[in-house]
């Protein structure tokens, strides 16, 4: 059987058990849900609107050459985390797994529920993999974040400032992406933390030895990156400022664009 020609409840069996497995108090936070989502966001966030390339459909991360792509490092936990899954639910594809999965993720961590839909294809060769360094650089500004966002994928800047919101739950890792520590002081729940943290905390330049980071003055538990601080500047700001006063705007918001984000390039949509 196709993902495509799968029943609900089939993919309701595979939700009940992505769900019941993230719980891990031997891995971050607790959780395997950020990186998850992490993973969904990172397998569809390579499209080109352009190009008409790229995204979640093929599921190229198995792929050696995606799969080490910089902007990927430590993704292998989330892959190697849903292949149990995979393998008891042998008839879905990765694409479709991984992309359920990050939904999952979002509603298991407190957030909204997204309207996913299967139909994705597994593709078989490195061939099909994307360039790398499409991926959004944390190290750089405004300008990468408007031709990430709006010129290659086709989002608006509203759009964009939702996404990015993801940031609410996870952490970086040193040994990783060369960042470290998490955005808010719940890695795990998902809520508009990160834009109200954002705008309220002072943010110095941490001092180290890693990549240029920020962290709050005070105490120093929590950090955003550059591309995070971008979004104090304009066109972004009066979105953050939005999102920060209203949750279920922010909720609401970021389900339509990451909706959108992971049907990026969708061959097919499966009919349930």
């Amino acid at each position: 059987m196709s993902t495509a020609q799968a029943s609900p409840d089939k993919y309701n069996q595979v939700r009940e058990d992505i769900a019941k497995a993230f719980p891990n108090e031997e891995y971050d936070d607790g959780s395997f849900a950020p990186v998850v989502l992490r993973l969904a966001w990172h397998a569809s966030g390579t499209y080109d609107g352009k190009q008409k390339n790229g995204g979640s459909d093929g599921a190229t991360m198995r792929h050696k050459s995606e799969a080490e792509d910089p902007a990927n490092a430590g993704l292998e936990h989330a892959r190697n985390f849903l292949n149990p899954i995979k393998e008891k639910h042998a008839w879905i594809s990765h694409a479709d797994l991984w992309t359920l999965a990050g939904c999952v993720a979002v509603e298991h961590m407190g957030g909204p529920h997204i309207n996913w839909t299967g139909g994705r294809r597994d593709k078989a060769n490195e061939v099909d993999c994307p360039p790398q360094g499409r991926l959004p650089d944390a190290a750089l500004g405004k300008d990468h974040v408007l031709d990430v966002f709006v010129s290659r994928m086709g989002f608006t800047v509203q759009e964009t400032v939702a996404l990015i919101g993801a940031h609410t739950v996870g952490r970086c890792h040193a040994d990783r992406s060369g960042f470290d520590g998490p955005w808010t002081y719940n890695p795990t729940r998902f809520s508009n933390q990160f834009y109200k943290l954002l705008l309220n905390v002072t943010w110095v330049e941490k001092k180290w030895d890693g990549p240029k980071q920020f962290v709050d003055e005070d105490e120093g538990e929590i950090m955003m990156l550059p591309t995070d601080m971008a979004l104090l500047e304009e066109p972004f700001r009066q979105y953050v400022e939005l999102y920060a006063k209203d949750q279920q705007k922010f909720f609401d918001d970021f389900a339509s664009a990451f909706l959108t984000l992971i049907e990026l390039g969708m061959a097919k949509r499966g009919k349930l």
